[in-house]
């Protein structure tokens, strides 16, 4: 009498049709029915080893979930409208994933399906975008990023079972050096800000190397003049509008709509745990913020009942919040006036890593004022400037060779 197979066993026969099959039993679908899979060949040794492969495949865990047969782009849009979506990330992280899917990954890649796609698909990706298409290594290598982060779900979700992404090799970036400014750049720096509005805006961005956003985001409850301390909790952003008009205005970017409506925050939390921190502020900085919260007052007298008090520190004429993209232009105004080489405003946080390195403040008392998180953020930032090069070579000059010219000297005590 045979031996009746047990429930969920694979199975090996040869068909109708002249052919080998296998069905081998993987999970369950989601509504609960056995997920069995198929296979079939010319010989049954063909077939056998395809059934004893998805076995092991099953074992180990490395089935790809059955039922969804995404492509690369039905995948990428569900990604970033049901999965990467904000608090989860911030609103910046997800623009830039909107972004790199819209103008790149799906035009170049969105057609293949998902589990097919292979390495050798992105790396073609990111040669066009730069040998034809004229992208940055940078703007290859952020595709990159988006795409891993995608299919790193999707090999969660079972999905996929491995990622192409990290496979492929991701477009090389070239680290720019930046030069930070010397200390004679920055006073030529702070004396021409000193005849401009919002002056102190730049005092504090070269001296606490405060970031764009978190220096726009204080406000002046943040602050104590009187202990001289700052509190770094929320960070500016960069507003999003949408139109105000019924879309009857003509203007194709909501920007430029002149009953557009801002539609996020103006401020969030610091990017991280380390990034809310106080900072104490040199005496000469707090005389500057004295006489700015002076001037404000008097922007604020002369503005009357158009003055909007939402308490910021730096403000526009009417008390209302600076936005980043005109407190960049206002840098490179200021570059230019002062006579000093062009830069971007993230340079002046080099700049004041670099100061706090020369006066030799400790490493971990500069990761706190400046709000990094970790030992390899204070190596990229604090930069070896030509003067600590001189003062390093001199002391090696006087080590090796102190002896040497000690010997070229006469010998008195000979004569």
């Amino acid at each position: 009498m045979a031996t009746r197979r047990p429930n969920g066993a694979s199975s090996i026969y040869l068909g109708k049709d002249g052919d080998w099959h296998g069905r081998v039993t993987v999970g369950i679908k989601d509504d609960g029915s056995p997920d069995r899979r198929h296979v079939r060949g010319k010989t049954e040794a063909e077939v056998i080893a395809k059934v004893r492969k998805l076995e092991r495949d099953r074992d180990a865990g490395a089935m790809r979930k059955a039922g969804h047969r995404w492509t690369v782009e039905t995948w990428l849009t569900h990604w970033i409208e049901n999965i990467a979506v904000p608090p989860a990330i911030s609103e910046y992280t997800h623009d830039g994933y909107r972004r790199d899917i819209k103008v790149h990954l799906v035009p170049g890649v969105g057609k293949h399906r998902l589990e097919r796609l292979a390495p050798e698909h992105l790396e073609k990706l990111y040669a066009v975008m730069q040998k034809e298409k004229g992208r940055s290594a940078g703007t290859a290598h952020h595709v990159h990023r988006t795409i891993r982060a995608a299919l790193n779900e999707a090999v969660r979700r079972k999905y996929l079972t491995s990622n192409p992404a990290t496979q492929a090799k991701a477009p090389n970036v070239e680290e720019i050096e930046v030069e930070p400014y010397d200390v004679d750049e920055v006073k030529r720096l702070l004396k021409v800000a000193g005849e401009r509005r919002n002056s102190a805006r730049w005092a504090i961005a070269l001296a606490l190397g405060l970031r764009q956003g978190e220096a726009l985001g204080l406000k002046w409850s943040h602050l104590d003049l009187k202990t001289g301390t700052l509190r770094v909790r929320r960070s500016r952003l960069r507003p999003k509008f949408a139109h105000g008009c019924d879309g009857t205005c003509g203007r194709q970017k909501a920007g430029d709509c002149p009953q557009r409506i801002q539609v996020n925050a103006d401020t969030k939390d610091t990017k991280s745990r380390a990034g809310r921190r106080v900072v104490g502020l040199p005496t000469q900085l707090v005389a500057l913020l004295e006489t700015h919260r002076k001037e404000q007052d008097a922007e604020r007298a002369a503005a009357g009942d158009g003055w909007k008090d939402e308490g910021w520190v730096f403000a526009k004429l009417n008390g209302t919040a600076l936005a980043p993209g005109t407190d960049y232009h206002e840098w490179k105004r200021l570059l230019k006036s002062a006579g000093v080489r062009d830069g971007r405003l993230h340079d002046a946080r080099h700049t004041a890593s670099t100061v706090l390195l020369i006066l030799g403040v400790p490493e971990r008392t500069v990761m706190s004022i400046m709000g990094w998180s970790s030992t390899a953020m204070a190596a990229r930032y604090q930069h070896v400037t030509d003067p600590i090069r001189r003062a390093v070579a001199d002391q090696v000059d006087g080590l090796l060779w102190a002896d040497q010219d000690d010997d070229q000297k006469p010998d008195d005590e000979g004569k």
